[in-house]
């Protein structure tokens, strides 16, 4: 079997060098899109809490924390 393997050529790096960066700057990219839409939403979602904090603590309840309920549909 390893003289089979033996026998292939090498590939070439050099112009294969090019596509490999591209691709890691690519991946690079969408996973940093990726954390900033996740980061935006993140804060979204707490500024909405904050809201809904602080418009239960204006109608006077104080606010639920039990993890069973919840005042959504």
């Amino acid at each position: 079997m390893t003289g089979s393997l033996a026998a292939l050529p090498a590939l070439p790096l050099h112009e294969a060098g090019k596509y490999v960066a591209a691709a890691y700057i690519v991946v690079f990219a969408v996973v940093l899109i990726y954390v900033a839409i996740m980061a935006v939403r993140l804060s979204r979602m707490q500024r909405e809490l904050a809201a809904l904090v602080s418009r239960e603590r204006a109608a006077g309840q104080p606010p639920s924390s039990a993890a069973g309920e919840s005042t959504l549909p």
